[in-house]
């Protein structure tokens, strides 16, 4: 679940729907006026709570997203992302974090700062925003626990998108809540850290011929990731007749 600080009614947009009440949905779209985010997630008695002091120059968009679902099999799935992307003034990667979970023994983690730039093309790009920050270092540490295996998005879209610093990795361990207090949260709070210094706040030097390339590319990021993330799972965990009301509230957005 999301709260939110120091917002103001008409910079908020609060979708909560529900086909019953064991299956809640909320989504959260924020646009560029807002001052500070304040993100909560509750994992059985833990509820951890970061404060995202935001250059709202610079930011275009933020969306977050909580899922729950009941599933036939018994247990439930909880889905809980934020993503955050910048605007054309600016360069520099976005923010992506997202938490799955089907049973009390696993969870599956993303957590990314997507490139905006062909990295290939532009080695100073890689070198500023992922071997300068070490960002691999987060990755490299939890791949080495034995709790830890890689985890493979069925999406090749997805996939694509990821920057080579990205975390994606399933956890299984009787002892969830204390892996995730020992290693997830520090590193979360590191990624957000660089994300916050580096890219929200960072200054680039952006071209008019690179802010229309951005502008095209982040208008078609945003809306492929909606469709393939919420557009492919929401008709199947709530029915098409709620999906259809959230998928229509965020084009609405876009």
């Amino acid at each position: 679940m999301y709260s939110l600080i120091r917002m103001k009614p008409e910079q908020l947009m609060l979708l909560s729907i529900s086909d019953q009440a064991s299956n809640p949905l909320r989504v959260l779209i924020l646009n560029s006026n807002f001052e500070s985010v304040g993100i909560s997630l509750k994992y059985k008695k833990t509820e951890k709570t970061l404060l995202l002091l935001i250059n709202q120059e610079q930011i275009d968009f933020i969306l977050g997203s909580w899922l729950h679902c009941e599933l036939p099999s018994g247990g439930a799935l909880n889905i809980t992302s934020l993503s955050a992307y910048l605007n054309s003034s600016t360069d520099a990667p976005n923010l992506l974090v997202e938490l799955i979970q089907s049973t009390p023994t696993s969870i599956v983690l993303i957590l990314d700062l997507p490139h905006r730039k062909e990295l290939v093309l532009n080695p100073e790009y890689l070198k500023t925003f992922y071997e300068d920050t070490q960002l691999d270092q987060h990755r490299q540490h939890l791949q080495k626990l034995s709790e830890v295996t890689p985890y493979f998005s069925s999406s090749l879209y997805i996939r694509s998108v990821v920057s080579p610093t990205a975390i994606l990795v399933r956890i299984e361990t009787e002892q969830l809540e204390e892996m995730i207090e020992t290693h997830v949260t520090p590193i979360a709070k590191q990624v957000l850290k660089t994300w916050l210094d580096v890219c929200a706040f960072g200054e680039r030097v952006v071209g008019e011929s690179d802010r229309v390339y951005l502008k095209k590319r982040d208008e078609m990021s945003k809306k492929k990731t909606i469709e393939i993330d919420l557009g492919s799972s929401l008709p199947r965990l709530f029915g098409e007749e709620t999906a259809k009301r959230v998928l229509e509230a965020l084009r609405e957005v876009f």
